[in-house]
């Protein structure tokens, strides 16, 4: 029986979205033997392994903003150094040159051909300017009062909404969001938001996707929440025309973090627990936070401490302490995954609008680190996706890691399976 659509869904896209994350590194990965380098490529992978729609940050801003920077050769390159070379997202190899509207229209049309839809969005204030060869996009973000932000990324989100149009290949999104985890980014910056990440947003994020429904009442619009405000749900406004949210459980992996210091400051990091957990050929912090320009760790957010910790953990070390201590918190991350994923159900189903979970489930690992994408971790993921299927999610990622750039894209049954479980759902 083919599913139904949920309430609120256009007839022209699919009754379930397949998603995978491709977030920023459809354009920081693309040089010659990069993921990225061929779309036709990524998109027959995705499709190989049951995927119909791809997210990312379409650089609303740097692309149709008011800035004056030239996007027609873009250079991308490193954090600088050795920094990132074994850290999710930041392992780049540095020098892709594209012509920013150029290669969004040929992502656009490479999905075309390959039957796959997009879920646009924007990292820029998180990620994504720390990529740029210089500073300009940071400082134009950066230059824009707290209060103005949202409305000028939406005005910029609407902008491009207008030139897929005008290219006809509208057809192919599936909605767009405002900004990726407005509570985690620099949006968060209005009075009062950085000690209260919700409340004082809940306005300026209205306004940003009203002045997106307005421009374009065609195509759905929403934002997006990167740990949603479970206890204070109305905290999120009202006009989002997808519940679109990310559920990271983090259980053992937090209490990891906690126990070896990896998000401490300087001078306590790092504590003698990590250390016990490093590489025997890593280098002293002083020397490798050196090699990072100051600007890039402001822009990306990751502290030098963070990268530090991701680069040189041995990852077998770090994925046995998880696997040793994770019975004492398997029972709290089952009732998390179920309590959250009840609410946002409930939250959509009162707002009568379809629900996406946009990333998940246990949290930020190494590169190389194995345990979310080993036997344990599947059963976390596979335990959120029957939920979804349960609650009758629109959308769903299979895990964050489920993308071209990480090492788990190599596991296509998998993916393969439960894509088409939830497919069928």
């Amino acid at each position: 029986m083919t599913p139904s659509h949920p309430a609120g869904v256009p007839a022209h896209l699919p009754p379930r979205l397949t998603i995978t994350l491709w977030d920023f590194t459809w354009y920081t990965r693309s040089t010659q033997g990069e993921p990225f380098h061929d779309l036709d490529a990524a998109f027959a992978e995705a499709v190989e392994r049951g995927y119909n729609t791809v997210r990312i940050c379409a650089m609303p801003y740097l692309l149709f903003g008011d800035h004056g920077i030239d996007t027609s050769a873009l250079l991308f390159t490193t954090m600088g150094g050795a920094v990132g070379r074994r850290t999710r997202w930041y392992d780049v190899a540095g020098g892709a040159v594209i012509d920013g509207r150029r290669r969004l229209r040929e992502l656009f049309e490479a999905a075309r051909r390959h039957g796959c839809h997009v879920i646009l969005s924007s990292w820029e204030y998180q990620q994504s300017p720390a990529f740029l060869e210089g500073r300009e996009w940071y400082d134009a973000l950066m230059a824009i009062p707290p209060e103005q932000r949202h409305v000028t990324i939406a005005r910029a989100m609407a902008d491009l909404v207008q030139f897929l149009k005008d290219a006809d290949l509208a057809d192919r999104i599936a909605y767009a969001e405002l900004h990726n985890e407005v509570d985690l980014s620099r949006l968060n910056q209005v009075p009062g938001g950085e000690t209260d990440p919700y409340w004082p947003q809940r306005q300026p994020v209205a306004d940003g996707v009203e002045l997106m429904r307005r421009r374009h009442p065609d195509v759905m619009a929403t934002t997006c929440y990167g740990i949603p405000p479970y206890l204070d749900i109305a905290a999120v406004p009202d006009n989002g025309q997808v519940a679109h949210f990310h559920v990271y459980v983090y259980g053992v992996l937090a209490a990891l973090e906690r126990w070896a210091g990896v998000r401490v400051p300087p001078p306590e990091f790092p504590r003698p627990q990590l250390r016990g957990l490093l590489r025997d050929d890593t280098p002293p912090f002083e020397e490798y936070a050196k090699q990072a320009e100051p600007w890039r760790l402001a822009a990306t957010g990751v502290s030098a401490s963070m990268f530090y910790t991701y680069d040189w953990v041995d990852t077998a070390r770090w994925d046995r302490w998880l696997y040793e201590n994770y019975g004492d918190y398997r029972v709290a991350m089952t009732y998390a995954l179920d309590d959250r994923l009840s609410v946002l159900a409930t939250w959509a189903q009162r707002h009568h609008v379809p629900a996406v979970i946009g990333e998940g489930w246990i949290g930020y690992t190494p590169l190389h680190a194995e345990f979310e994408d080993g036997p344990v971790g599947q059963g976390v993921a596979e335990q959120a996706l029957e939920r979804c299927m349960a609650h009758g999610f629109w959308g769903t990622v299979l895990g964050s890691n489920s993308a071209p750039h990480h090492p788990g894209w190599r596991n296509v049954e998998w993916q393969r399976r439960w894509n088409g479980r939830f497919l069928s759902s």
